[in-house]
């Protein structure tokens, strides 16, 4: 099995996992305010659907994608909540629901049958298949979490979270430069405990800046899904304590991010903020 096969498969288990978390939902659950800030159970589905049909044109149109990016630059702290906004708008849970399905299932066939070395357009530099596969297993994960939370649904981390932790690693770099910050020469070794046992490791061994902790809250910390300070995820150096403050897996601008746990618990009666 390829590569970008075995992505692909990662994300439609990811993608059908949380498509039972809310298949069930009656409408008044659907209205369930999530950690993100107005944003409600449909509109992290409608986000799924409208990204997902994004991610289509830019493979199978890339010659039209550049009409998204002009969206997204002239409007760069809006131009997501506004498409979630319309889709939620204009369809019921139902017919939102199946939207997200046929969307997903046509992405991943075309990312099955690109050929060999395809690049494929994106808000950021253009992207591997491989990598468009991870990005939206990454968020499926991510906007997964926020409804999980939104609902009180423990999920079990999956061996799929490895993709995730991945991506934030290997974005690095694009945090520091989103936030006009000099980028560290040097590589960081980063030293993760899947839930298994297993060790999943990033860099030199030897490495001055290191960052250790769970596989889950590491995916926690660079998808902005909670706050640094509720996660068991530690940094030795100065370089590598700053990344753990501005870690994002996503492209786009930096988000708020959550609040710490002791922060949310004081304002409980006031909506949560959270990235997208």
């Amino acid at each position: 099995m390829s590569d970008v096969a075995a992505v692909v498969d990662d994300l439609r288990e990811e993608s059908d996992e949380l498509d039972l978390l809310v298949r069930a939902l009656g409408a008044e659950r659907w209205r369930e305010q999530t950690p993100a800030e107005g944003w409600t159970v449909a509109h992290q589905i409608a986000h799924l659907a409208w990204t997902d049909g994004v991610a289509l044109r830019a493979a199978t149109e890339p010659e039209r994608f550049g009409e998204e990016v002009a969206k997204a630059l002239a409007a760069p702290e809006s131009f997501v909540d506004e498409a979630a906004e319309a889709l939620v708008a204009a369809h019921a849970p139902d017919a939102l629901l199946a939207r997200w399905r046929e969307g997903r299932q046509r992405l991943g066939q075309v990312l099955r049958d690109a050929p060999a070395g395809a690049r494929i357009p994106w808000y950021g530099p253009p992207m591997s298949v491989a990598s468009m596969a991870t990005a939206r297993l990454m968020e499926t994960w991510a906007h997964g979490q926020d409804i999980a939370d939104a609902l009180g649904v423990t999920r079990t981390p999956t061996a799929r979270l490895r993709h995730v932790a991945r991506i934030g690693v290997r974005a690095r770099n694009y945090a520091y430069a989103v936030r006009g910050i000099e980028v560290p020469e040097e590589e960081f070794r980063v030293e993760l405990h899947a839930p298994d046992g297993e060790l999943i490791a990033y860099g030199p061994e030897g490495a001055a800046q290191r960052v250790t902790g769970p596989l889950l809250d590491f995916c926690l910390l660079v998808t902005q899904r909670a706050h640094r300070a509720d996660l068991a995820v530690t940094a030795e150096g100065r370089e590598a304590d700053q990344w753990l403050s501005i870690a994002q897996a996503f492209a786009g601008p930096p988000g708020p991010g959550r609040p710490p746990r002791a922060e949310r618990a004081v304002h409980a009666e006031q909506p949560v903020r959270g990235d997208r």
